[in-house]
């Protein structure tokens, strides 16, 4: 049975799509708003998404422009619902990668067939992708990511103390950092001290590529949030393979998207969540990359904490404080032990 995602803030709209879809044979999803319809198509992965344009929270060209840019939901197909006919909107849709548009108040019979040719088309594409030139995609993509692992191996190493730094902000990039164990993170400071944390990572990350690929200086800096050891690449190295091995650019490019994916979520976060939810995702986060599934527990100063979070250190512990009271985490002589890890993941924003 084929699953499609609904996101329409009204109420009538939304019920009956969703009846008509399941009259005809297919699993219905429902989101009020565009915010909880990116939520539900990450974790639900539907075959389709039918989407409203104008809505609150988050319209759907925000959402498009999100899913279109993840992994797993860019090749679904996406129609948008809407009550504008203007030649803009469609417009704007269609650069965006819509497959098409249905106007309300839609026809039940079209609206049925425009859903059936898209998902035909989408199968189609994905036989396609099954065939030799596929697979052979797929090949190179693996050939990329050797040629990634050999770009670190054999390097110069240095271990980096806790607080200690890898870079300045407006300094002029020399290397490339890997990440072979610990935890760094990147951050800007304003006129009056206060730092805001842009970043946190872990062992098999990069750091300081889109500034050495750009050729600009640094816009943040970077610290080791405990005993970290990094390998440094040279720039020459690491521009002889990117410009000259097609293998390499194609997996580093992934590389870049994932960095930029996680910037917009994060942006989407401070934009819509409450603190609640945001301190939430950022232990989720923190505790997923230790990478180790028996892993619960987490170090981190409150002053990083809140710097990730991006509010005040006080409301952190507030929010800390009531996570525990409701029985989500531990806290321990400042380790904090998840015990929930699936009601913090599923908090409401």
């Amino acid at each position: 049975m084929k699953k499609i995602l609904i996101i329409e803030d009204n109420f009538e709209v939304r019920d009956n799509l969703a009846e008509i879809l399941e009259l005809s044979n297919y699993e219905a999803i429902t989101a009020e708003n565009g915010k909880i319809g990116v939520q539900k198509a990450l974790a639900e992965v539907p075959d389709l998404i039918l989407c409203d344009v104008m809505m609150p929270e988050l319209d759907g060209f925000g959402v498009l422009n999100i899913l279109g840019k993840k992994p797993k939901t860019a090749e679904i197909p996406f129609i948008f619902l809407t009550a504008k006919a203007e030649r803009t909107d469609f417009r704007k849709g269609m650069n965006l990668g819509a497959d098409d548009y249905i106007t309300k108040p839609f026809d039940q019979s079209d609206l049925l067939d425009i859903i059936e040719i898209r998902l035909k088309k989408s199968e189609r594409l994905k036989k396609i992708s099954a065939t030799p030139e596929g697979l052979t995609a797929f090949v190179n993509e693996e050939k990329g990511q050797q040629e990634l692992e050999k770009l670190v191996e054999n390097r110069t190493t240095r271990t980096y103390q806790k607080k200690e730094k890898l870079f300045q902000e407006g300094n002029h990039p020399k290397r490339l950092y890997y990440i072979v164990s610990g935890k760094i993170k990147t951050y800007k400071t304003n006129e009056w001290g206060k730092e805001y944390i842009t970043g946190v990572f872990q062992a098999g990350d990069f750091i300081g590529h889109l500034p050495l690929i750009e050729g600009k200086p640094y816009t943040a800096s970077a610290a080791a949030m405990e005993e970290t050891v990094v390998s440094q690449v040279p720039r020459e190295d690491f521009f002889k393979l990117l410009h000259f091995n097609h293998n390499f650019t194609a997996r580093f490019i992934k590389v870049l998207s994932k960095s930029i994916e996680e910037k917009e979520e994060k942006l989407l976060s401070l934009a819509y969540s409450s603190i609640r939810k945001r301190v939430a995702e950022a232990l989720v986060k923190l505790e997923e990359s230790n990478r180790n599934e028996d892993a619960t527990e987490i170090v981190i100063l409150r002053d990083d904490l809140a710097s990730i979070v991006g509010t005040a250190k006080e409301s952190v512990i507030r929010t800390l404080t009531d996570f525990k009271n409701e029985q989500l985490i531990e806290v321990d002589h400042g380790v904090i032990k998840i015990i929930a890890l699936d009601k913090l993941r599923d908090l409401p924003g």
